[in-house]
């Protein structure tokens, strides 16, 4: 897309330093108002290609409400720096003249020009301070000088790793950061992280795929409507993360020993496909249905399948194919209740399952004894 006319600019009083690989990095001043003159607020959302696009939350409306009731009530103390992802297109020129004696030279002061381009293509995004900023714009004294921490990058795997990092310790939604890691491209990310990013990539490609059972099933942090999608990310983060922990899971062999957030993600990919697959073709008439009529679809329907995955593949091969698999799943389907009827060993009619640990546990327990029993028997 092209970047409209410049029809003015915002000059300021600027520090500039480098950080991380060589990044520009700019600290300044800017009124209130004029935030949102030169920087976009990006949300997160996905395009018609199904590629995600910014990163930001929905508006809190009251969130900002309050905001601006406080900076309404006149002279306020604002100390907390917005923190932008600017584009190359801002302009910095250092100032002449000799530094001062003792000047530890951590920073340059100089003047940074700011492009005011339309809205949609501005200069800058809003990594961390959306609902201040939208506050700032809407206040009645709009001249408030405001502390700014500007990044110079065009790289929005950069952007988001830095949103995920700033927000990491506030009341960021799980989901967003989760579906947020399978595009952040951070050589090294904080521990709990990194546990995190293979189980939401996985968790994406099953979503994108065509190939895959779970296509456009997911339900995600970026969808607003999402039509078809009735299987919570969750719930899938939740198998795949247990089936990991498990030494004796499915999907165990394929992690990289001592490392984090790596593995074999092609092969853990291959068995999550073929098994879901697989309980696809045995409970046809139950696959892809609304959960609050399906219990299969639902997270304590998923959770109990995702274990019984692991027990599955204690007797099978890695690559077994999707009939040997199927063969296995069907030692346990005369005795599911998915949508009418009442699990006998539980005592529970179809539709009193629900997501509460006590619940899933008791159905986990029974799948994974009725496929246990069924073995023995044959023996």
């Amino acid at each position: 897309m092209k970047k409209s006319l410049v029809r003015q600019a915002l000059v300021v009083r600027a520090l500039h330093t480098n950080q991380g690989a060589g990044l520009d990095v700019y600290a300044f001043f800017i009124n209130g108002g004029d935030i949102v003159r030169v920087a976009d607020i990006s949300r997160i959302e996905r395009d018609a290609s199904d590629t995600l696009k910014g990163f930001q939350r929905p508006e809190i409306r009251q969130h900002v409400k309050g905001i601006v009731d406080y900076l309404n009530q006149g002279d306020v103390l604002f100390p907390n720096a917005i923190i932008l992802a600017m584009s190359p297109d801002v302009k910095f020129a250092a100032s002449r003249g000799s530094r001062p004696t003792g000047d530890a030279r951590v920073s340059e002061s100089g003047t940074l020009t700011l492009p005011i381009y339309d809205e949609g293509q501005r200069v800058a995004w809003i990594v961390d301070g959306q609902q201040r900023s939208i506050a700032l714009s809407q206040a009645k004294h709009r001249n408030l000088a405001v502390p700014v921490i500007g990044f110079v990058s065009d790289n929005l795997s950069v952007q988001r790793e830095q949103f995920i990092l700033v927000n990491k310790a506030k009341p960021l939604p799980t989901r967003l950061i989760n579906e947020l890691l399978p595009e952040t491209a951070a050589i090294v990310l904080p521990r709990d992280l990194a546990a995190r990013k293979v189980p939401a990539e996985l968790v994406n490609l099953l979503n994108q795929d065509p190939a895959s059972p779970f296509h456009r099933l997911v339900k995600r942090a970026s969808d607003r409507a999402a039509s078809g999608a009735l299987v919570t990310d969750t719930a899938l983060l939740s198998v795949i993360k247990n089936s990991l922990s498990n030494p004796l899971g499915a999907l165990a062999p394929f992690k990289s020993i001592g490392r984090e957030g790596s593995g074999d993600t092609e092969g853990m990919y291959r068995i999550l496909t073929t098994y879901w697959t697989a309980v696809k073709v045995v409970f046809p008439d139950d696959w892809g249905k609304d959960p609050k009529h399906n219990r299969l679809m639902h997270s304590a329907g998923l959770l109990a399948m995702g274990l019984l995955m692991d027990a599955i593949y204690a007797r099978l091969a890695p690559n077994a194919d999707v009939a040997t698999v199927q063969r296995e799943i069907e030692k346990v389907a005369p005795m599911c209740r998915w949508t009418d009827g009442t699990w006998e060993t539980l005592g529970l009619a179809w539709n009193e399952i629900q997501n509460t640990p006590q619940h899933v546990k008791k159905l986990q327990d029974a799948l994974v004894r009725a496929y246990a029993s069924s073995n023995h028997h044959k023996k």
